[in-house]
């Protein structure tokens, strides 16, 4: 759990530097750093799908999961409910800055993939190099949002933290397939979330959230066939 604390620490240190740095940056420096996280959140979630699409051997899978997903976030208003869970705690467009964050920091190959390695072989460095980049990020989010971009810290401290218990637990029974279809998902997720940082298009990415469990239920299906 070590890789997980660190990454919960870096948000926490950038959250806290950011929203007094932004003092001292002006509005044209800090749209030019959001512009910048914006490319760089399309092309870490660009990468993740490109890279492993062609490992798929269900391509179709993540396209039935973003549209079901879709469906289900949209009925059941997901974006609308937790932006308005938000807003009674901030008279900030920190919901915004949350949405984003959350996604940022919890969706991603790195995230999703180090506490597995992390639990099953020891190996940490998938954590320290996201927990790197989520330094920077929660930087440059906190001096636009401010410091309540800390309350990523204990999502992403749940997220990574169930991911190790449940592979501590389950053991090999976790495929590489199912991973790998995972973060795919998750890297179109990624992708309408800079979407969202730039201006381009508001995809609602947070209704689409249901989708990452679609392919968990295809697999588990899949078993009894």
């Amino acid at each position: 759990m070590i890789g997980t604390i660190v990454n919960t620490l870096c948000i926490v240190a950038g959250s806290c530097i950011g929203s007094v740095a932004k003092r001292a940056i002006k509005p044209r420096y800090q749209s030019a750093l959001y512009n910048a996280l914006g490319l760089a959140t399309i092309v870490l979630g660009a990468n993740a799908v490109v890279t492993h699409l062609p490992e798929s051997q269900y391509p179709v899978l993540f396209i039935a999961s973003l549209a079901l997903g879709s469906l289900v976030g949209t009925i059941c208003d997901l974006d609308g409910r937790f932006k308005r869970l938000v807003k009674r705690f901030s008279r900030t467009n920190l919901a915004e800055g949350l949405s984003t964050g959350i996604l940022l920091f919890c969706v991603g190959s790195l995230s999703m993939v180090g506490p597995i390695l992390s639990a099953l072989y020891g190996d940490n460095t998938y954590l320290f190099t996201n927990a790197m980049l989520d330094l920077v990020s929660s930087m440059i989010l906190a001096s636009t949002y401010g410091i309540g971009m800390a309350l990523a810290a204990p999502v992403l401290f749940c997220s990574q933290g169930t991911i190790y218990l449940i592979t501590s637990l389950a053991g090999n029974v976790i495929s590489t397939e199912l991973m790998n279809e995972i973060t795919i998902v998750g890297g179109v997720l990624i992708v309408s979330s800079g979407f969202a940082i730039l201006n381009i298009k508001d995809c609602k990415t947070v209704n689409m959230l249901p989708a990452l469990l679609f392919p968990i239920l295809f697999f588990g299906v899949k078993q009894f066939f």
